[in-house]
């Protein structure tokens, strides 16, 4: 009788649950199943619960068959918890669970979503450590609206939207990038078409007058926005923009907005806004990395009485994708650098081509500055104007926002491509498959560095990392990127070979040559000087002048170097006369910006040293997963969450990179 009874519990639960096979930490689109369950949510879920609570005592099934009844029925409640329908229970508003699960065919949370989505619904300031990649947008977006709806119920109604005013913003969502606060204000727009919220976005590099104009025609409110734009619109009396009842805020790559300067910019936009004790609002900040700046933002920003961290990192995990293979290639002379580039998309291109099972060649590649990413571009269009098999893009800072949106649209959708990019498109910027990701030159800091590799292999695909070293930059990289999983690799002819030697010339050394011709001669010029004056080590410098006058002789064919300004070389600390002075035809946009420009990363060290250890941010610092040259922070699972013991789970893994044969390739 037990038995059959407990037949009919899992036939329900059959009935319950939804039967498509979703892969744990995987968001599949089915586009023609719904996911809601057969019956209101409610009583399915005290149909499941029932299952759990079917045991009775005077059951005679053998005690193993009744524990692996348990065991199962305990299965079945954590599945029906992962999946989106199962957010009703927590009072996501209807509207928005029919936009996940219909109109983005999203069944199952993954393990980002899982983590973040429930304690950011009961209200409490979020700070999470989450990488890239990882269906992040939507854990901070989801809760991020229904905290709105929450505040003003109208909000779910399609009639809503002609209520909405500019000067009655309710939310706002923070984005390092253009790229990226577009990427988020379309996702918005998807999850809140049921609704009748209105989303804008306000970024750098596009018509302020014209965003103001479509701003107070149609009202706001929900805006996302670049730190820039957003505090010049606050800052306007006359832009109409204002939040007197701000719900809730998020900060999306927050470690990003540190990095590149925004600092200053964050902490006047807190100014602008409501005060705490004037309305009350949800702070969500999310980062992939949680450096000493970040944790120095958070205390400007969230409550200290009421904030849960919550890491979505596991301690088993590494910040790079260990499941790339990351291969160092040392090139010989910056004659050889563009060589052994295309030498390698050559090699990838025709090695998916000879495997079917080989998803096509999808590569972006970084260079460290806006003039090299240009010359790159130009390179790459260059050599396969005939070749239309393969599309080439190019983003970087040069380019009209117009232009770096619509290369960003077309790679995202191209099936097979190559995209040539300065670093606005290393964080939260999402490109599906996405196969290959090439470094050329050392990065700046190790961060970019696994910013730029998560790229490729993300939800849970498979993609390749190269990193084209100069020599000369080897000391540097050995330095920053020790310890990480980096392969030596020698399979590229053009990589070591020496153009002067007057030898047989590998055919990517001579296809590369004839391509210097047909450069303009501008682009050219700005990448010397650009790649001269960027070089920050002065013991370096002496072999770059040499290299890459060796490279405008032998590799462009000019007779001369370009000139360069004596006033600017001596400013840069240049004492030599190899250079070949004169007037520059052209100026660089490209000066280095320092990560401490605003405070970022070198605060006040007596602040962290002397304080107090009862801070409620101090479990911060030794949860978060720090992929550095020592090994990583370790926390338990789940993060640190307030009141739990934050000596725990401090076990360090030094010796995971090490034993990966991440110092092999030194």
């Amino acid at each position: 009788m037990f038995r059959h009874g407990l037949r009919a519990s899992a036939g329900l639960a059959r009935r319950v649950l939804p039967r498509a096979a979703v892969t744990l930490g995987r968001q599949q689109r089915i586009a023609t199943q719904s996911i809601r369950p057969s019956m209101p949510v409610a009583q399915s879920w005290n149909a499941v619960a029932h299952i759990a609570r079917f045991y009775s005592s005077d059951a005679a099934a053998p005690a193993a068959e009744t524990a692996t009844e348990q065991q199962d029925a305990r299965k079945l409640a954590d599945d029906w918890t992962k999946q989106f329908a199962s957010l009703a229970d927590m009072g996501v508003n209807e509207t928005l669970l029919r936009a996940i699960t219909k109109d983005l065919g999203y069944q199952t949370m993954s393990p980002v979503q899982e983590k973040t989505i429930a304690p950011a619904l009961k209200g409490t300031d979020i700070v999470a450590q989450a990488k890239t990649g990882t269906g992040k947008t939507i854990a901070f977006l989801l809760p991020l609206l229904q905290r709105m709806i929450n505040e003003d119920p109208t909000l779910a109604t399609r009639s809503a939207k002609y209520q909405a005013r500019s000067n009655d913003i309710r939310g706002i969502v923070l984005s390092p990038t253009r790229e990226l606060a577009e990427q988020i204000a379309e996702e918005a727009r998807r999850l809140t078409r049921h609704t009748g919220l209105v989303v804008q976005s306000a970024v750098g590099g596009t018509m302020k007058n014209q965003m103001l104009y479509k701003t107070r025609r149609e009202g706001c409110h929900l805006l996302v926005a670049t730190p820039g734009r957003l505090h010049d619109l606050l800052s306007d009396e006359r832009s109409g923009l204002a939040a007197p009842n701000l719900a809730a805020m998020v900060l999306d790559e927050a470690d990003r907005m540190l990095d590149v300067g925004f600092e200053r910019e964050l902490k006047a936009i807190i100014d602008l806004l409501p005060r705490p004790d004037e309305k009350v609002r949800q702070t969500m900040l999310v980062s992939a990395t949680i450096p000493d700046s970040v944790i120095r933002l958070t205390r400007s920003m969230v409550r200290a009485d009421d904030f849960e961290f919550v890491q979505t990192i596991s301690e088993s995990d590494s910040l790079t994708h260990d499941h790339v293979n990351q291969n160092l290639v040392v090139v010989s002379h910056m004659n050889n650098v563009f060589p052994a580039l295309f030498e390698l998309i050559d090699k990838a291109i025709a090695d998916a081509k000879a495997n079917p099972d080989k998803s096509p060649f999808k590569g972006i590649v970084y260079l460290n500055t806006t003039a090299m990413t240009q010359l790159a571009g130009e390179m790459g269009f260059a050599k396969n104007r005939d070749r239309t098999f393969i599309r080439n893009f190019a983003i970087h800072s040069g380019l009209t926002q117009s232009a770096r949106t619509r290369a960003a649209e077309n790679f995202r959708k191209s099936e097979s491509g190559i995209l040539f990019s300065s670093d606005v498109t290393a964080r939260g910027m999402d490109f599906p498959d996405v196969t290959h990701v090439i470094q050329i030159d050392c990065p700046r800091d190790r961060e970019t560095y696994i910013h730029r590799l998560g790229r490729t292999a993300r939800q849970q695909k498979d993609g390749e990392g190269w990193l084209l070293l100069p020599a000369m930059s080897r000391s540097r990289a050995r330095g920053l990127l020790r310890g990480l999983p980096l392969q030596p690799n020698t399979s590229l002819e053009s990589a070591t070979f020496d153009v002067a030697s007057g030898d047989a010339e590998p055919e990517a050394v001579t296809a590369t040559k004839q391509l210097y011709p047909r450069m303009p001669s501008k682009v050219l010029e700005e990448a010397y000087r650009v790649s001269i004056f960027s070089s920050t080590e002065k013991h370096a410098r002496d072999d770059m002048v040499v290299q890459m006058n060796e490279w405008v002789t032998q590799g462009w064919g000019w007779q001369s170097p370009p000139t360069v300004s004596k006033m600017r070389a001596d400013r840069a600390g240049f004492g030599r006369t190899d250079l070949n002075f004169g007037t520059e035809q052209s100026s660089s946009s490209d000066s280095p910006r320092r990560s401490d420009r605003f405070g970022g990363r070198d605060f006040d060290r007596n602040d962290r040293n002397n304080r107090r250890s009862s801070d409620p941010f101090d479990g911060m610092r030794t949860d978060a997963r720090r992929d550095s040259p020592g090994g990583r922070g370790g926390s338990s699972r789940g993060g640190f969450r307030r009141g739990s013991d934050r000596n725990s789970g401090r076990n360090s893994d030094r010796n995971s990179d090490r034993s990966r044969g991440g110092e092999s390739a030194w």
